[in-house]
């Protein structure tokens, strides 16, 4: 077959390779394109390999240069990384990054890392997301944070614009998760915090663990100091977000007019209306550095609150219950007391009406007024008294 042979290195080394011109006449480019190491494949299969790409080249294609071209492209954990240095980490906010950063990191990578980026196919995006049926949330995550990467790839011409391998997969259906502690789940709560930053709760070694027989069998207690206390009581006191708490510093209260001045939050500025409760949190607060919580670095906040939440929790029983479900916890409190929801929305600092709609069903007291002024004027007809301002609806002829 003209132009297909063997290349023999100074080194020994030798491999099957074809030789043709990139285009018609003399005046065309030699291009040799390697096709594998002699050894690894046949000759029969290298020559029919050979004749394949001799007709692609038949037929105006560049065999030779697509392949260098296809080299330069980045693999999906390359683009993960530009992905998140030169778009998330800059133009997102830091809550934002860290969750693109965990599903990159944590699932991406792990399952599609290794494969070129314009050669991802919908099909391994798929049943990557049909692997994570157990977590549907998470699940639907990985396919819009793969949608958005997809799209900056397509911008900064990684690969070619409108290339998305997560469209088209259909979602898991998501349940919205509710979550409102009771009454008695908040006295036994309050009991907790109260008992941890005392004495501390005590607990003992699960000795059917591995490596538990090494542990002296002593009781033990958690003891959470003042300011993880303060900050699980201003998170149920004002309904602020975690990290608003957490990244809080002295600079943005304002004591005399009651207010937290947030500069950014999820939703940009926001303003928070410091009750009689939150405002006693606060100034009976030692202040140790710039932050309200501060970590074990006084001028660095504090990371998260899962030691002192897992305590607590566990200690009032309050199983499966998240940090988040204390927001829940205030804002069904004053739906419940018929605050109306518009008010509750700006407590919060929602931007949509639709955000604050899924506590629609607390709002009982405007219900239950229109319900007793129904029931009240049919009553009224049955018994043939006076119906109050009923009109006769005209007929239309």
């Amino acid at each position: 077959m003209s132009g297909f042979g063997v290349r023999v290195r100074p080194s020994g080394a030798k491999s099957y390779m074809v030789v043709y011109r990139a285009g018609p006449g003399r005046g065309a480019p030699v291009r040799r394109y390697t096709i594998a190491g002699v050894g690894k494949i046949t000759p029969e299969r290298a020559r029919a390999r050979a004749k394949a790409i001799l007709g692609a080249v038949a037929h105006g294609q560049d065999p030779a240069n697509q392949k260098t071209v296809e080299r330069g492209i980045p693999t999906v954990a390359e683009m993960a990384d530009r992905f998140m240095a030169d778009h998330v980490r800059t133009k997102r906010k830091v809550g934002t990054a860290e969750f693109y950063r965990d599903i990159l990191d944590r699932i991406v990578k792990p399952a599609l890392g290794t494969t070129k980026a314009d050669k991802l196919t919908r099909s391994q995006v798929g049943k990557l997301h049909s692997s994570l049926n157990d977590t549907p949330f998470q699940a639907n995550r990985v396919l819009a944070v793969v949608g958005s990467m997809y799209a900056f790839g397509g911008r900064a011409g990684i690969v070619p614009e409108g290339t998305n391998p997560a469209r088209g997969i259909e979602r898991f259906k998501e349940s919205r998760r509710e979550r409102f502690l009771t009454v008695e789940e908040l006295e036994r709560l309050g009991s907790a915090i109260r008992e941890a930053e005392s004495n501390g709760i005590p607990w003992s070694v699960d000795r059917s663990k591995p490596n538990a027989k090494h542990v002296p069998k002593t009781e033990r207690s958690t003891r959470i100091d003042p300011f993880a206390a303060a900050a699980l009581r201003l998170l149920l006191f004002t309904g602020c977000r975690l990290r608003e708490i957490l990244h809080l510093r002295w600079e943005h209260v304002d004591f005399g007019r009651g207010c937290l001045f947030l500069p950014d939050s999820k939703t940009g500025r926001k303003t928070v209306i410091l009750n009689a409760p939150a405002l006693a949190i606060l100034n009976a607060l030692e202040r140790v550095g710039p932050y309200v919580v501060p970590g074990d670095d006084p001028e660095r906040p504090r990371h998260d609150l899962k030691r002192p939440w897992s305590a607590v929790s566990k200690k009032a029983n309050l199983v499966g219950v998240r940090l988040h479900d204390l927001r829940h916890t205030y804002a069904s409190f004053g739906a419940g007391g018929g605050l109306g929801l518009p008010i509750i929305g700006r407590l919060l600092g929602h931007t949509q009406a639709a955000t604050t709609a899924r506590y629609a069903h607390l709002d009982n007291d405007p219900l239950r007024r229109a319900s007793e002024t129904i029931a009240g004027r049919i009553a009224a007809a049955l018994d043939g008294k006076d119906q109050g301002n009923v009109l006769p609806i005209r007929g239309h002829g």
